[in-house]
């Protein structure tokens, strides 16, 4: 069993929901929370920067008043992503702003940094890094993350090449904190799966981007509806970095998925070009066949957990 700090104990359903560049908002983190899984946002959704403290004061005070309404029940933490990557001239001040609001849980992406990882232990938050390999892995470690967010194959954006088992098998000889497990997981039954392996807790993305609360386009909610995993495409072209987007979203951007040049990862841009690449070229991972319909957040995530308690009742049995 792992060692979980408190702030990741106690989960009504071991799931974080992944970060969604431009999609996530206060409104979704909240229904998150009060559903009893982590809730999540990057830090550079809000714009312009000074958005950030009023998104932060909405989040916290909301999720405090419910708490003190529900104290036998109360919200999952919530998480604040944050790219350490040099193209990020907002980290300085996203940072001071998380200081001043005690963010429970920072996920870093893009770069692990002793500074970052000090600072947010300085107010008792919680570090989880993403990585996409065994290497990166243990240099996060090395630099002080508390716990690991393995992007495997089939992740939804930024995504790594590598299989869940490999990646969580290889993370599991030698670290015993916090795993997160990112890659095709959209159903309660994958949570349970990602468990098995090893990992403590479910990184589901896509299938909250099918929600009613989700900052996304209709079309771009309907896609996922009614897209496969034949609908995915693995390029680097948007942003320098190789992740996983809708095929739908290709076309109609002029493009052909089945033939897309490479990119020069030295050009990616996380502030400037590349919002207009992840506004247009929509980002998905390969498990959206599980998912049917557009609903609200709270009943994805009853439907999880009726999934994930189904699948444990058949593995009991069997």
């Amino acid at each position: 069993m792992s060692k979980l700090p408190k702030a990741l104990q106690g989960l009504s359903l071991p799931v974080i929901a992944s970060p969604l560049f431009i999609i996530s908002n206060p409104q979704m983190v909240i229904a998150q929370c009060k559903a009893g899984v982590v809730g999540s946002v990057p830090a550079l959704n809000a714009r312009p920067a000074a958005q950030l403290e009023d998104w932060l004061a909405e989040i916290t005070e909301t999720l405090d008043a419910y708490n003190r309404a529900h104290p036998d029940q109360p919200a999952a933490p919530f998480a604040i992503n944050q790219i350490v990557h040099k193209s990020n001239d907002r980290l300085d001040h996203d940072m001071a702003v998380c200081a001043k609001y005690r963010v429970p849980i920072v996920i870093t992406s893009l770069g692990a940094r002793e500074d970052v990882n000090q600072a947010v232990h300085n107010w008792g938050g919680v570090v989880l890094h993403d990585i996409i390999n065994n290497k990166f892995a243990h240099k996060a470690v090395e630099k002080g993350a508390d716990g690991l967010v393995a992007v495997a194959a089939g992740a939804g954006g930024h995504a790594g090449g590598k299989s869940p088992f490999a990646l969580v098998q290889e993370i599991r000889q030698w670290f015993d904190g916090p795993l997160a497990l990112s890659g095709a997981i959209a159903s309660g039954g994958a949570v349970l799966a990602a468990q098995a392996m090893g990992a403590d807790f479910g990184y589901i993305g896509s299938a909250f981007i099918a929600t009613h609360e989700a900052r996304a386009s209709e079309a771009y909610k309907q896609a996922i509806v009614d897209g496969n995993s034949d609908d995915i495409v693995y390029s680097n072209l948007f942003t320098g970095v190789h992740g996983n987007y809708l095929a739908p979203s290709i076309r109609a951007a002029g493009l052909d998925p089945d033939n897309l040049p490479e990119s020069d990862p030295s050009k990616m841009n996380f502030g400037g070009a590349s919002t207009k690449a992840w506004k247009d070229i929509w980002g998905c991972g390969q498990g959206i066949g599980a998912i049917s319909s557009v609903v609200s957040v709270a009943e994805l995530v009853a439907q999880l957990r009726s999934e994930y308690q189904a699948a444990r009742k058949r593995l009991a049995l069997g």
